[in-house]
């Protein structure tokens, strides 16, 4: 989302390198254990949301960015980077579901909305900096 120039930007790289992977290690553990039929009841579940717990911590960690950012012009950037990202995935979906609704598309599991966020956000950096080279800043 941004260079690590500013503390909240190191924070920010820290605290995702930990979820990121916190989100490997829960993934393999889950797919290893619970896809297989190892583990059921109660402790399926569990290990079936832990990689999904480590992605919502990620929305988390954007949100403390934005929260301790305090050069103003990046914060106004972060922010432009996750409305562009929303207004992608939440469309993207919207329309998926009007084409799966008749039976034109396959059924996607729903976790693929964070992808498409997260993809919406690299898109969104990428109209931004563009956006911002048309007008000679530089983020």
């Amino acid at each position: 989302m941004t260079r690590c120039s500013s503390p909240a930007a190191r924070r920010y790289a820290r605290r995702l390198f930990v979820a990121m992977a916190a989100y490997l290690v829960t993934l393999v553990l889950a797919v290893a254990f619970v896809r297989d039929g190892g583990v059921t009841g109660p402790l399926a579940w569990l290990l079936a949301l832990l990689p999904g717990l480590s992605v919502a911590s990620i929305f988390w960690i954007i949100g403390r960015l934005l929260v301790e950012e305090t050069d103003e012009y990046l914060r106004m950037l972060l922010v432009r980077q996750a409305l562009f990202a929303s207004g992608f995935a939440l469309s993207v979906a919207t329309l998926w579901g009007f084409l799966d609704t008749f039976g034109l598309v396959p059924r996607l599991p729903a976790f693929y909305l964070a992808v498409l966020w997260f993809l919406g956000l690299g898109l969104g950096n990428c109209w931004t900096w563009l956006s911002d080279r048309d007008t000679g800043r530089s983020p």
